[in-house]
This record gives structure tokens, sequence and C-alpha cells, in this order.
């Protein structure tokens, strides 16, 4: 919640504001494994981030990339965070019955220290004045003397009787020697206390109940002569003069504020637990507009954005980062890393025809604008990226107008997707911007044919398929693709390469489906893409075997099969075999020069593609009939192949 720094004095110059939010998303999040935070502090000498977590009673150490390093465990109910001057050593405040103030080394992150500070005593918020080391408690303050060789513990410092119930949340700055000021957390309405410590007591220099409740966190200037409170209303982080806690400004934020951190520097981040506006806003020393604004993305199952938990903004020393926690709906909670945070965010409007032809020129426009006046005369770098160029082509750098726009001509040699990019490198105050169209490109036609639409081919036919390629610039290759009938078989790349002198590429392919074919010319530079397809069909291999015949007989002009009238031919069909798969079966008989239809149906094929069917009933003899077996597209279950008849097969009953 606070970095130790030298003195800065903060100037305090506030007027009224009107916001305009710039949601900007946190440059790197990585998960905590945490179920609740109490604090965060930032060690910039290590470049490590301490969280707490009361929920699992542990400290979650992470560097500055967020990435955890190591947990300090045993830890019950850990709450309060406080860093060393010199970066040293961490200082916890650990209640849950452990009831003392535990000291790790910063350099290995192991436990150095334990100070009890007596049983039942709960503390929770540690500020460091100087060699003593304060921390609030229910209803009381106390402090551990760091400088004195036993470390011995002081309670009930806070003679005034200004706390009851929760213990007062505490801040300090190195700034400000023998100054602290504390505040009552969640209650309503809230609670301010500054303490003098100078002549080696607590002693009381200012209280007041001050506008609104429901404290969530509070921050010491670095200069001591103001605190910044953020509680749930009103809807800004309040600022209080340290001298008699007289209101003497605001950070303007929304619903509902619940975090606050200074940097060294002056610069102040405010967040708040709100689901619809910007989660953390950033302000110069001085200022009470926003420089910059985060709102975070929701990562949970459900949609809802994720939101900053409670004391969960941290400042590096240097101001180079911001770190923040927030937490999902899922229960999830990530360090959100913030690069350059006191740096105004820099949008850059790119405005590119939509169309254009090729080898003519166009007008690229566009402006550059900032919540920070942007200095005068900028430029920008300016990229053109296409087809020939992919990695991108430098154009000549565009200087940007007083009033922010600017405008640029072009003229592309390459047809297709044009892209331009702007970008500013950034400056003192700004953080570097970027902004990009593109534009379509025309391209010339050129011609692509593939052989065999419509035709059909028996089962396991080894099929010559030739895509032919008309007039191109540089690219002369094709890809040929088979995609079988079938959700089962996918669509597959099965050549791809140069088409040969004569423009054609060839592909054999053993048909054992319906297939379509697609031939692609992906283009160039100057020649659009085509494509071209041919469906053909393929189809089923069936054969019918007959049984419980006595005889055969070549006779008019057909084998036939003799069944005496007591016995019930069978028929066993192999046909290709598909899930769901059945074959039609049909009769017809043969009466004074002409066959008749005496009816079909359908049987199911087993899995290995065979289906036995017993002709029964009463047989009449002596005349002529035949039988097939047949795939019929979709009426037999699927769609996979094209119709296959069978061959007729021939029978007689007799007596």
């Amino acid at each position: 919640m606070r970095s130790l720094t030298a003195a800065t004095t903060l100037a305090v110059l506030f007027s009224s504001a009107v916001l305009t939010a710039t949601p900007a998303s946190a440059d790197s999040a990585k998960i905590l494994p945490v179920k609740a935070v109490g604090d965060i502090v930032v060690d910039g000498v290590h470049q490590r981030v301490f969280v707490s977590d009361p929920s699992n009673g542990k400290i979650v150490v992470t560097d500055y990339a967020g990435t955890v390093v190591k947990q300090l465990t045993s830890l019950p109910g850990v709450t309060g965070l406080e860093l060393s001057a010199d970066s040293g050593t961490l200082y916890a405040a650990v209640p849950g019955g452990t009831d003392a103030i535990v000291a790790f080394d910063t350099a290995t992150a192991t436990e150095s220290a334990r100070y009890p500070v007596g049983t039942s005593t709960d503390p929770k918020y540690p500020a460091l004045d100087g060699d003593r080391l304060w921390f609030g408690y229910p209803g009381d303050i106390g402090y551990v003397d760091l400088a004195a060789p036993e470390h011995p513990v002081a309670l009930d410092q806070e003679t005034d009787n200004t706390w009851f119930g929760a213990a007062p949340m505490l801040d300090t700055s190195p700034g400000a020697p023998g100054r602290i000021v504390a505040g009552m957390p969640q209650q309503s309405p809230s609670e301010l206390a500054v303490y003098d410590t100078t002549s080696g007591t607590l002693t009381r220099t200012a209280h007041s109940t001050v506008e609104g409740g429901n404290m969530r966190d509070l921050a010491l200037t670095p200069d001591g002569q103001h605190v910044v409170v953020a509680s749930g209303a009103p809807y800004y982080q309040a600022v209080y003069k340290t001298s008699d806690l007289t209101a003497d400004g605001k950070y303007p934020t929304n619903a509902y504020p619940n975090a606050v951190d200074i940097a060294p520097d002056g610069s102040v981040a405010a967040g708040i637990d709100g689901s619809y506006d910007p989660d953390v806003y950033v302000f110069k020393p001085g200022s009470a507009t926003s420089v910059r604004e985060y709102d975070f993305p929701s990562t949970s199952s459900g949609g809802n954005a994720d939101l900053l938990v409670d004391r969960g903004l941290g400042w590096a020393p240097d101001a180079s980062r911001l770190f923040a926690v927030s937490s999902n709906y899922d229960g999830v909670y990530r360090l959100r890393v913030l690069v350059a945070p006191t740096k105004a965010t820099t949008a850059i409007t790119v405005t590119a025809p939509a169309t254009a032809t090729r080898a003519k020129k166009l007008t690229v426009k566009g402006k550059v604008s900032s919540k920070v006046a942007l200095p005068a005369g900028i430029k920008l770098t300016a990229t053109r990226t296409d087809l020939e160029n992919t990695s991108g082509k430098a154009l000549p750098a565009v200087t940007v107008k007083s009033d922010g726009t600017y405008s640029f001509t072009d003229t592309p040699t390459v047809g297709g997707k044009v892209k331009y990019t702007l970008k500013y490198a950034g400056d003192a105050g700004h953080a570097a911007g970027t902004g990009s169209d593109t534009v379509d490109v025309s391209r010339a036609k050129t011609t692509l044919t593939l052989n065999n639409n419509g035709k059909v081919y028996s089962y396991g036919k080894d099929v010559k398929f030739t895509a032919h390629l008309g007039t191109t610039y540089k690219s002369r290759k094709v890809e040929i693709w088979a995609d079988p009938f079938g959700g089962d078989k996918a669509n597959k790349l099965v050549k791809s390469a140069t088409v040969n002198s004569s423009g054609n590429l060839s592909v054999t392919l053993d048909l054992k489906r319906d297939t379509k074919v697609t031939a692609k010319f992906l283009g160039d530079a100057r020649y659009a893409p085509k494509t071209v397809s041919s469906t053909v069909g393929a189809k089923v291999k069936v054969s019918t075997a007959v049984s419980k015949h006595y005889k055969t007989k070549y006779t008019w002009g057909h084998t036939y099969y003799y069944f005496k009238k007591s016995k019930n031919p069978v028929f066993t069909t192999t046909m290709t075999a598909y899930p769901g798969r059945e074959q039609r079966l049909e009769l017809e008989f043969y009466y004074d020069g002409t066959w008749y239809d005496l009816g079909s149906e359908y049987f199911a094929l087993g899995s290995a593609g065979i289906s036995k069917v017993e002709l029964t009933g009463e047989h009449e003899t002596g005349y002529r009939m035949r039988m097939r077996s047949s795939y019929i597209n979709s009426s037999s279950g699927d769609t996979v192949n094209s119709t296959t008849h069978g061959a007729w097969k021939y029978f007689i009953f007799t007596s």
C-alpha cells in the first residue's frame, strides 16, 4: 500500500475537473495463488512485490513481471505489510493467534525475526517511523522498538481513547519523521487522526470525523502535509491537511473508492471497486485531472469485468510501474503490472480509403491526441505493409500539425491488403502510441480451371485432376485440396506446388467417396486470388451372392439360379460400409416380353457391409425373376457416395 522514499514536496493544487475516461488495459497480468488480499508493498531494490493473503495465512512474493518466486506461509490472518527504509526487511502484522510482527529478509525472502506483541492483541497495520514500528490493534496503537537490543513492545499508546472496535489503519512517510496518520477502516462516518512522536510519546495533534464513510485505504503524501483517503463514499479520493484535517481537494474517480497509493515523486494512484468505469486513475503531482486510466478486462466465466481489490495498489519506488491486484467473479486474483503509468496515453487515429487502385496516389490522414498536451511539431514514423513487404516498408516521417492532425500521400505498387501504421515513440510525459488502417488495393484477375466437374467414377478409381493457371505477376503456386463427403473426413491439402511451363498442376486421387476438389491460387502483388472447384462422384462397391439353389443354367441370355419351390433363396449383399448405411433390394418378374416391378425394401448393412436377405412366402413356379441390390444416395442413409446399382441376379422356381 505504501512505498518508503525520500522526502518530496507535493503541492496539492486542486480544482474541479470533468474526467473523460480513456480506458487502457494492463500491460500484463498473472494469476496470484491467493484467496484474499490484505496489503501490497513493492521492493525496488530487489524488484520484488509482496502480497499478503489473510485467508490462506501467507505472503506471496513475485518479481516485477508478476511471476511468483516464493510463498511465505504459516502466517494466520496476515494483513498489513511494511518495508524498511533500505528495503532490506519486510515487516508483516500477523494476528490470528500468532499476535506478532514477523520480519523477513527481502534478499532471501526468509524469516529473520519475530516480535510477539501480546496475546490476543491482533496487530494489523504496521507503519515505520524511524526506529519504531508502529501498529494498530483493536481500539489502540502500539509499537516495537527496533533499535533497543531486546526490541521491547509498547501497547496502549493512544491516550485520547480515539479508537473503538477495529484496529486503526496507520501510515507514515520518511519525508515527515515523527508524524503518523491513522484512520478507522469500514466505519461510517470516516474518522481520521494525526499523531506526533517527536517527544517519544504518541501525541494526537488532529482528529476529525470526515466526509463519507466505509474507509478502505489511506496514504500520507511524501512531505507529510496531506493524507489521501479512499472511502466507499464520496465518489472521489478526498484530501485532508494533516495539520488540522480540514478538506483540501480531491482526486476525482468514481464509485466506489477502495485504494490509494502515492509514489515518491508525488504521483497518485487512485482505485475504485466499480464494474462500469475505469478501475485505476493516475494523477500527476498537483493535478486533479487524471493523466492515465486503466479499465480491467473480464477474465471470469460469466463475463463480468475484473475488480480492483481493497488496498490493492502499490508503486515501484521509481514510478516506472504501478502494481494492481484484481479479482474476478470466479474468485481468481491477478497481479497486474502497469508500465510507465505516469505517462499519458497517446491515441493515434489513421484513416485511409477503403479501396484504392494500384499504382495510383492515395491520401492517409488522421489525428494524434492525449489527455496531456503533446509537444509542438512531433513526428510520426509511417510504415506500409503489403504482400511484398510483410515486415513493413518505412515511409517518410510524418509531421503533426498544431491541432494534432496529419496527412500524407502514398502510391501503393502492390495490390491486396495494404496496411498503413503510424507510430509515436513517446516522450517524457507521453507513452508511445500507434494506429493503423488497411486499404484494399485493386489487383488484376487471372484465370484458373479444374477438370472433371460433374463426373462419376467407380469405387476406388484413380482419377487425375489438372488445374490450369493463367497469367500472373510473380507467384505461380497453386494448391489442390480434396474434401471427401461425410463429416468424418476433413478437407485436406493434397498438393501445393508451382505450375509447370504450361501452367498446369496435376494430382491423382483414389476416389472412394463423392469429393469436392478445389484449386486455389493465393494471389500475388498484382493478381487477385482465384478459387475453382470440381465436384465428382464415387460409386460404392457392391456385389450379391445367391445361395440355396439346386443348379444354375445359362439361358435367355443370362445365368439363372434354379430353386425348388420349397426352398427360400438367400441373397447375401456385400457393399462398401458406412455407419447407418442400408442397401435397397428390388425384385422384378418377366411376363410377355416385359420386366415388371415386384417391390423393393431397404435392409441395414452390418459393420462389415454385409446384408443377408431370405426371400420367404409362397413361390410361384415357372416365372422368370430377378433381383439386385443398390446404394441410393440419401435414401440409403447417407450422402457420401453416388447412387450405385448392383448387377441383376436371375432366378426361377420349379416344382
